[in-house]
């Protein structure tokens, strides 16, 4: 093989990292978008919530104690923000509370943390696979068709968030309270009629 063919090669072997990754990049921003367009809030919203969890968990962790001896969930749902998880203190949730709801564009703190060692991996495993079995059966769901609800499930209580009709979120509940592992489900909807 002449030094030119080997050096395509090479060049060649080299590029296709990067041209996968630009491949995925694609998939992933095509997978953002399928989400976007199910989803009732505006894109604005959607990275308002981003950035809203992203500051609270970087103000959780900016605390030593608190990222230490807590185990916390923040949820960020149309500027509406759940926290779950278990702390040790009810000085440190209530810290935890007060350093969310000091981030900015939050609009209201749902406070469903529980004064407790931080929870085991089997019982953080066992809680996303029951919200892996809920979110299959609302996407099968005829009526509500993929609509995007937000899930999180917390020692087997499962929370729904969302922009909702009634009928939507009374369908979503029964589905979630049907679901075997279930314990509770908790409506955290906001309603749209």
């Amino acid at each position: 093989m002449t030094l030119y063919k080997k050096s395509r090669w090479f060049i060649l072997l080299f590029m296709i990292p990067y041209l996968l990754g630009c491949a995925i990049t694609a998939a992933g921003g095509g997978a953002a978008a399928g989400v976007a367009s199910v989803d009732r809030r505006t894109t604005g919203s959607i990275i308002e919530d981003q950035t809203i969890e992203l500051k609270a968990y970087g103000s959780i962790r900016a605390n030593e104690e608190l990222a230490k001896k807590t185990h916390i969930n923040i949820t960020s749902y149309n500027t509406v923000v759940l926290i779950t998880g278990e702390s040790p203190l009810d000085e440190m949730r209530q810290e935890v509370i007060s350093l969310v709801t000091a981030v900015e564009k939050v609009t209201h703190v749902y406070n469903e943390i529980t004064i407790a060692a931080p929870s085991s991996m089997v019982s953080r495993s066992s809680d996303v696979y029951i919200t892996t079995k809920v979110k299959a059966k609302l996407f099968a769901d005829k009526i509500l068709n993929g609509l995007a609800i937000k899930i999180v499930t917390e020692k087997g209580v499962v929370y729904l968030m969302g922009l909702a009709s009634h009928q939507e979120a009374e369908i979503a509940t029964n589905i979630a309270r049907e679901t075997g592992g279930v314990q509770k489900v908790v409506k955290l909807f906001q309603y749209i009629d």
